[in-house]
């Protein structure tokens, strides 16, 4: 019944905003357009179509919210009007009662307000979906004073959140059920993993975690900054973190005036999320604009600043080598390595026929290589490629869809900093290093070292095992074992040789550069 009354309600809130007249008035059929006045008679429909739509999504609760900031980042899909409005959702969503939040931090810490902090400011200075943000000043324990920023959750968002996710639960199964072709999609494990996200976000200390693990991996990349975490000041519904000073990313006028090389930014961008996504599998996955800002500070000029950590990417070490050597396929525009990935991987029936799946591939995408930011629509792309998908029954991955939509959001930033940038050429060469580094000599090195200490406890137990295996193994399978270890020491001996000989011929080399310094000096 909780479901029940949960889609009634969208129903009339999509009535009372309008909802229904702006989506059939957005068709070109003149049909549908005298549908539209007809179904708009009796209702006062003054305001905007975007502010009609925001101001709907607000009261549809926080899923409704975030659906609208991933909008606001796609002017190549909306009028600008519409995504003007939207992006008040980023940041600017109407905040809740300060004496709410002042009791939610009093009842965290178990302390007056003015016991925990110096001085708080009453007015909260961003407030989203999830949670807003205050302004406060604590002191250090040397007794130094320290300007911080105090994100307080936003109240009763776990009943709202759990009747949503039980409404398109709902909806995913019924979809499933009508549709055969929808099971490919996997709308259910789709919704599990939007449930997960979203509950991850529910909790702070969560998202102060994910932030140090972003500081510590982004400390030598010098390009974007992240706060750092008062941890003894951190509960699942208070978080407090250093204050960051920074112009958001969408006052580009300001930027240009303080001397932002913006295409530069741009640039930067994407390197931020290949090295996120392919180096440390580890990423920001809620990058729309109210989530970043720039430092004009001169220690850290032109950085990025980067800000909410809920909701957060992650990929396995498979997840990445499949996905880098798609992109580096793709690059190189070879489309028959990409059809052969999606065969080896699995994500399409082995009976598929490699040169056909190849073909529609290329269809798709060969016409967007070459061709500025501006004239490319990544959204039109990745339609393609899903009308594609369906058509050869590629399975849909649940685990890449934050993925997807991540790189909607950074595409729509790049679009908004600098609509010349040429993505795939800014990617490619940070994609072919990381390439390089995986099947490298560095690579076998650092797993070596990795499983050094694995190696150092078997090795000892080796003369034991191999001696119970071959008391308990048959005559004629222990000689075959035998002249195995037999052929493993030739072996063994040829890499030594190759080993050395390579090695002499470094070192030949260096002696040689040596000595040729030593004439020229």
């Amino acid at each position: 019944m909780r479901r029940f009354y949960r889609g009634i309600f969208i129903v009339l809130i999509a009535l009372r905003y309008g909802l229904d007249e702006l989506v059939l008035t957005s068709f070109q059929k003149p049909w549908l357009r005298v549908v539209a006045r007809i179904v708009s008679v009796g209702r006062k429909l003054d305001a905007p179509r975007g502010q009609r739509l925001r101001e709907a999504l607000e009261r549809l609760g926080p899923i409704f919210v975030k659906f609208g900031q991933v909008l606001s980042t796609r002017r190549d899909l909306l009028p600008a009007d519409i995504a003007d409005e939207l992006a008040w959702l980023q940041d600017r969503v109407p905040p809740f009662d300060s004496r709410v939040a002042i009791a939610t931090i009093e009842r965290a810490f178990r302390r007056p307000v003015g016991e925990v902090f110096v001085e708080f400011d009453e007015t909260p200075v961003a407030s989203a979906s999830i949670a807003q943000v205050h302004f406060a000043t604590v002191r250090n324990t040397d007794g130094a004073l320290r300007e911080v920023a105090v994100k307080v959750l936003r109240p009763g968002m776990q009943g709202v959140i759990e009747k949503d996710l039980e409404l398109m639960a709902m909806m995913a199964r019924w979809v499933e059920n009508l549709s055969t072709d929808a099971k490919r999609l996997k709308p259910r494990e789709v919704v599990a993993e939007f449930d997960k996200y979203l509950h991850d976000e529910l909790d702070l200390v969560r998202e102060a975690a994910n932030a140090a693990q972003l500081r510590r991996n982004m400390a030598q990349l010098d390009l974007v900054l992240i706060p750092e975490m008062f941890w003894d000041l951190c509960q699942p519904e208070v978080i407090v973190m250093e204050r960051m000073k920074g112009v958001p990313i969408a006052q580009l006028d300001r930027l240009r005036a303080a001397g932002v090389d913006i295409p530069k930014l741009a640039r930067d961008g994407v390197t931020i999320f290949f090295t996120q996504v392919f180096r440390d599998g580890f990423f920001h996955a809620d990058m729309h604009p109210g989530n970043i800002q720039v430092s004009l500070e001169p220690a850290t000029f032109g950085r990025y600043i980067s800000l909410d950590f809920g909701i957060i990417g992650t990929l396995t070490e498979s997840d990445k080598e499949y996905l880098a050597q798609n992109f580096a396929a793709f690059f190189r525009r070879d489309y028959k390595r990409v059809a052969e990935l999606h065969l080896e991987s699995g994500w399409v029936p082995g009976g598929t026929r490699v040169d056909e799946l190849e073909a529609a591939i290329r269809t798709v995408c060969e016409p967007y290589f070459d061709r500025p930011l501006k004239e490319i629509s990544l959204g039109m792309v990745l339609m393609r490629l899903f009308q594609t998908s369906r058509r050869f029954h590629v399975e849909i991955q649940p685990q890449l869809v934050l993925l997807q939509k991540t790189l909607l959001n950074i595409e729509g930033l790049g679009r908004q900093l600098d609509p010349e940038l040429d993505l795939w050429h800014t990617a490619k060469p940070f994609l072919e290093k990381w390439m390089s580094d995986q099947i490298g000599p560095r690579k076998l090195f650092e797993q070596l070292r990795a499983e050094a200490p694995r190696y150092a406890k078997l090795l000892p137990q080796l003369p034991r095992l191999l001696h119970d295996f071959l008391e308990n193994r048959p005559a004629d399978h222990r000689r075959e074992l035998l002249e195995l270890l037999a052929a493993q020491k030739r072996t063994n001996k040829l890499l030594q040789a190759i080993i050395y000989g390579g090695m002499g011929f470094v070192l030949g080399l260096i002696v040689m550069q040596v000595l040729m310094r030593v004439r020229l000096f």
